[in-house]
């Protein structure tokens, strides 16, 4: 048998190159962009890309997401430091979506993934990303180096969630002195916050609430959740100094939680911003949540 020829796919006219790529997933997008200067052309004129929501997923590897609108599959492309993984694909099923996900090595994987994001951003055209979840301690000493890298790349972030492993490294995970963390992920405007797990003590808390919901408003969050304090102590360790209403429980008000869905809420805490509107928190699930409206 004769051996299969390769596809002239450059040789089809533009329409049909087009058709060519619609039947392409994600991976394979990448794969032929990063062929060469021409291959690259070819793969940022294409016009259906908005079809996929993009999101960084930072843990024990590293991984850029592409979920599609049509259809229940997401992929995963994963940059290791792991060499047995290197080109392992690997497919699960949960909740009847699919999770394809390709492992790429490198010696550097964070730079590497840098890199690799910023070729996927300009292919895509993604000047924002839907998801960002990080594990704030998965990749110590580089930290810094990933939050300033989103800083100068992404214009704004959907919805954020921070993990942390080890209580350990709390001072070297959210915030210290240099302003490390949080306060630099609100300032790539994440409309909402999810936290998981005791991130930042109640003396920092205290120091962030007071610059950011007393004084500025530099950040466009609308929502943030967290899963770990009373509602209660954070007022009284937190609040007791910054000018707040209890709402009586009788009145109810429907507000904004994540993803941009509402929920009729029964009391809470009020808190005025200087720029006219209010931070509510109520009891949301395991812990509260703050909605700004």
């Amino acid at each position: 048998m004769d051996t299969p020829k390769p596809f002239p796919i450059l040789r089809l006219p533009f329409l049909a190159i087009e058709e060519v790529f619609k039947t392409l997933d994600p991976f394979e997008i990448i794969n032929f962009s990063i062929i060469s200067k021409r291959t690259k052309a070819v793969a940022m004129q294409m016009t259906f890309y908005l079809r996929y929501s993009m999101g960084l997923f930072i843990n024990e590897t590293l991984d850029i997401m592409f979920c599609g609108t049509e259809d229940m599959v997401s992929w995963f492309y994963a940059m290791t430091s792991d060499i047995e993984m290197d080109g392992k694909i690997e497919e699960d099923e949960s909740d009847g979506c699919i999770i394809r996900r390709v492992y790429k090595y490198s010696k550097d994987p964070v730079e590497e993934w840098k890199l690799l994001f910023k070729h996927v951003r300009e292919i895509f055209k993604k000047q924002t990303i839907d998801v960002l979840r990080i594990t704030m301690d998965s990749f110590l000493g580089q930290n810094v180096s990933i939050i300033d890298y989103l800083k100068a790349n992404v214009k704004s972030v959907e919805l954020c969630y921070l993990f942390q492993t080890n209580y350990m490294n709390n001072h070297l995970c959210i915030y210290n002195s240099q302003w490390f963390g949080f306060e630099r992920l609100l300032e790539i405007d994440s409309e909402s916050v999810v936290l998981k797990r005791n991130l930042i003590s109640d003396e920092q808390w205290n120091v962030f609430f007071k610059k950011w919901i007393a004084m500025e408003t530099h950040s466009n969050l609308e929502y943030l959740e967290l899963d770990y304090r009373n509602i209660e102590q954070f007022r009284a360790l937190v609040l007791h100094d910054i000018p707040h209403e209890v709402v009586d429980l009788g009145l109810k008000r429907v507000l904004k939680i994540i993803h941009d869905e509402t929920k009729e809420i029964s009391g809470g805490i009020d808190i005025r911003r200087i720029d006219g509107k209010t931070a509510t928190f109520f009891v949301h699930y395991t812990g509260f949540s703050m909605s700004v409206h």
